[in-house]
């Protein structure tokens, strides 16, 4: 045991926990995930996922009574826009109501525009390959920009790397010729977790024509800070690899940070770290600390992506839009995210701009694919959606209130 010094944030730091629609809403059918969970291979079905679609206002009180002060959630482009330019003003009028129960709430919305999914139509007509997906898109955000009124921060598409290779993997899924496979996130704890394919560069690009669009959409249409996030891989190097790593790194994270030169934020997502050796990146190896999507237990990753953002983009301030653990020991994910925010507080300290942290995530969900890797503050019973806050969120929203990590006995 060692004593850790006080690590105190800025005024005006967010203090938050994050989730997804589709991941928690439930019946999303107008959705492209929902059709193809279908085509998934072992996958469970998200069908009425929380229900938090019904019981947001339980969702944002959560947050509010935990003394965490920001809620970072998504709005639906399915149910939005159901048809090409056929827009639901029910489904506007729902998220403007969510947007309003936070502000009653004295809880800050940080609004989402697109969190991997997509209307069903969107997909048929090609989706982010199609000649028209900047278009469409662009549609979109200007239907949403009727709603963020008061919005002080959206985010125009949620890890653009990640989105890059699931467009890869959907198509996978129609072609069986296509020598791809969908990847399940919780495959046996006794194999070790493979390595994706890189996101392909061509659907990286259009999706920077993408967010360009909206941020341009939303600057002319809302006073929010717009930025979009990206998920860090904390590359570590072995020796001789520092080459190798540079192409990867571009390929995963700067293709996509670069592109956010000019917003008004860049959202980091990290959870775990990985190395590169010369011959690209390194498996994580079976080990009894793994997460139970088997990536080490890195907590200091966060600190590491932070400061390859800061590298990358000198003068755009961060916030971390996603920062958790998958795992059914609530201990260990207290003790991860304070190892986490330890590892932030030194990176501000050493100049790293951070502006706030959310936490993935507010709830247990459905993690594309799976119900078993449990990242939630607070557990869901799926019979009858109660919610059973864990300690871990009593415990961050002490964070939150203090502004500070207390002085404390630690390992």
């Amino acid at each position: 045991m060692i004593e850790r010094p006080m690590r105190s944030f800025p005024d005006g730091f967010l203090w938050g926990a994050a989730t997804a629609p589709h991941q928690v809403e439930g019946n999303n059918v107008n959705s492209d995930f929902w059709a193809q969970e279908e085509r998934m291979p072992g996958a469970d079905r998200s069908g009425d996922a929380l229900d938090s679609y019904h019981r947001y206002a339980e969702d944002i009180r959560l947050v509010a009574e935990s003394g965490l002060n920001t809620y970072r959630f998504g709005i639906e482009w399915a149910r939005i826009e159901p048809a090409p330019g056929r827009v639901s003003r029910a489904a506007l009028a729902h998220y403007r109501r969510m947007i309003d129960a936070c502000l009653a709430a004295g809880v800050t919305p940080f609004v989402t525009i697109h969190h991997f999914t997509s209307p069903r139509w969107f997909a048929e007509e090609g989706g982010w390959r199609g000649e028209r997906a900047v278009d469409r898109f662009r549609a979109y955000v200007e239907a949403a920009t009727s709603i963020l009124g008061g919005v002080e921060w959206v985010c125009t598409i949620n890890e653009p790397n990640m989105l890059a290779i699931m467009v890869r993997e959907a198509e996978a899924t129609l072609d069986p010729d296509a020598g791809l496979e969908w990847l399940s996130p919780t495959l046996e704890a006794d194999t070790p977790r493979p390595v994706k394919p890189a996101p392909p560069v061509e659907i990286g690009r259009r999706l920077v024509e993408a967010h360009h669009a909206a941020r341009d959409v939303l600057r002319e249409g809302t006073d929010a800070r717009v930025g979009w996030s990206v998920a860090s891989r904390a590359f570590e190097t072995r020796p001789g690899a520092e080459e190798v790593r540079r192409r990867l790194e571009y390929v995963w994270e700067d293709l996509y940070l670069e592109a956010a030169r000019g917003d008004d934020f860049v959202g980091v997502q990290a959870y775990s770290a990985q190395w590169v050796g010369l011959d690209g990146i390194e498996p994580h190896p079976v080990h009894p600390d793994n997460t139970l999507v088997r990536t080490a237990y890195r907590p200091d990753a966060l600190g590491i992506a932070v400061r390859h953002t800061a590298d990358v983009l000198p003068g755009v301030p961060i916030v971390v839009t996603e920062n958790g653990i998958a795992t059914g020991d609530d201990a260990r994910r207290v003790a991860y995210t304070t190892g986490a925010l330890d590892a932030l507080a030194e990176a501000m300290g050493a100049g790293v701009d951070v502006r706030g942290y959310i936490h993935w995530s507010l709830l247990d969900n459905y993690e594309w694919g799976h119900w078993d890797p449990t990242f939630g503050l607070v557990a869901v019973d799926r019979e009858t959606f109660e919610r059973r806050p864990k300690p871990s969120l009593a415990w961050l929203g002490g964070v939150a209130k203090a502004n500070a990590l207390r002085d404390e006995a630690w390992r």
